[in-house]
């Protein structure tokens, strides 16, 4: 029985939603699986077990031509690899197209951070603009700015956490993270205190579809993940000379600041929920361009 890609990217992405892959990974999933599908087409392979490495390699390179970044050539290839070994598993096909495949190395870019005085200024400047308006969603905003940086979560972890999500005796949260992994982040005072205030307007959102969210959006729902970017980038803004760096910003922030300020490197992949210790290291790289960036300004041999 013929089977061609078109037909399995429906089944497949389900799978990847059983396996609690986050909407975002999906969504990618599903346009790179798309567009391998309209280039097979187009050479009229309609049957998986006909496609072969050269197509693939083909369909990389002119991914290349087009300007796709080594990261994105990177994605597509895990994308397909991913997807055969799935289809094999499933008996829709005995061809592996994907082994041997050598994977696009991507230099690994520093990430931009705010500096201790930057995430000062931001959580100043979002707390001043939340009590000049007084309304609930203000004040969420700012809960929201201060778990992300105090917290070190992912978009995904802050909407997804619920009202017994906080454990207030331990000022800490539990945190669902990628894998279905939960763990345990201590917040700060400055976070506890948002998220008290928080708690105290969060009535004035309720609706029938808010449950346990702890966080909703204006009209009662569960928050939604653009709007918290929405969030992050406006407050971002409000900081001069801050760069536009989103959530995942604050999340690098407060990595490199545990790490300036003394924590230890395990402690720091702990809370930030990495399942290997070396996706951590990269924010050692950060401090240390700061350090030698210090250095080369302030000594006098340098």
């Amino acid at each position: 029985m013929t089977v061609s890609l078109d037909q399995l990217i429906e089944p497949y992405l389900t799978y990847m939603a059983d396996q609690n892959r986050s909407e975002d990974s999906r969504r990618a999933y599903a346009s790179d699986l798309s567009q391998l599908a309209e280039y097979l087409r187009q050479r009229e392979i309609t049957d998986l077990e006909a496609v072969t490495r050269r197509d693939l390699r083909a369909w990389l390179a002119e991914q290349r031509q087009a300007g796709a970044s080594p990261a994105t050539l990177q994605r597509r290839t895990a994308t397909v690899r991913g997807f055969w070994r799935w289809a094999g598993r499933q008996g829709h096909t005995s061809n592996d197209p994907t082994a041997g495949m050598q994977t696009v190395r991507v230099r690994r870019a520093l990430p931009q951070t705010l500096t201790a005085d930057e995430a000062a200024r931001l959580m100043a400047a979002a707390i001043a603009t939340a009590a000049a308006d007084d309304t609930a969603v203000g004040v969420r905003d700012v809960a929201i700015l201060e778990i992300l940086y105090g917290g070190g979560l992912r978009v995904s972890e802050l909407c997804g956490l619920d009202l017994d999500s906080h454990d207030q005796a331990r000022q800490a949260l539990r945190v669902l993270g990628k894998g279905n992994k939960e763990r345990v982040v201590p917040i700060g005072q400055p976070a506890e205190r948002a998220l008290a205030a928080w708690l105290v307007r969060r009535p004035e959102l309720v609706t029938a579809d808010s449950g346990s969210a702890l966080f909703l959006g204006a009209r009662g729902g569960r928050i939604d993940p653009r709007v918290v970017r929405r969030v992050v980038h406006h407050s971002l803004g409000l900081v001069e000379g801050a760069p536009d760096l989103g959530p995942h910003g604050l999340r690098h922030a407060m990595a490199t600041h545990l790490l300036e300020g003394g924590a230890d490197l395990r402690s720091v992949q702990e809370i930030l929920g990495h399942a290997n210790v070396a996706t951590t290291q990269i924010y050692t790289h950060v401090t240390n361009e700061r350090l030698r960036s210090a250095f080369n300004q302030a000594h006098p041999r340098a």
